[in-house]
């Protein structure tokens, strides 16, 4: 399995509403539910309605497109990552997964991940 790195920061943001979210943007994932509106997006392209933030966070990607037939994907990633104490934030798209990871112990996972046998690329 290829994991892809894509490069830039990311903030994980809890907003007043999406009136201020660029959708245009190429990483832009926003959640609402009836206790919160979730923003996740490049960290220069944080809206100012913000009321909470956590930055420094780096993010992969499952390369290709998965099947919702396909079982255990995230597992096996967040085991090799939790077993060296790392915390994740994942995201969940129609085609795909996306792994957010604390920019400080990025590398750490990715060496990780390497170990287990997983194929990092890094998207330009």
């Amino acid at each position: 399995m290829i994991i892809e790195i894509i490069e830039g920061e990311f903030s994980v943001c809890k907003v007043v509403d999406i009136s201020q979210v660029n959708f245009d943007e190429t990483f832009c994932f926003t959640a609402g539910t009836d206790g919160e509106n979730s923003l996740v997006c490049r960290t220069e392209k944080v809206p100012d309605n913000v009321l909470e933030r956590c930055d420094h966070w780096k993010a992969m990607r499952v390369q290709g497109i998965l099947e919702f037939s396909q079982i255990g994907i995230l597992s096996a990633i967040s085991a090799v990552l939790a077993e060296i104490k790392i915390a994740i934030f994942v995201i969940s798209t129609y085609q795909t997964d996306y792994i957010f990871i604390k920019s400080d112990q990025f590398r750490q996972a990715i060496e990780s991940l390497v170990g287990a046998g997983y194929s990092i690329e890094s998207r330009n």
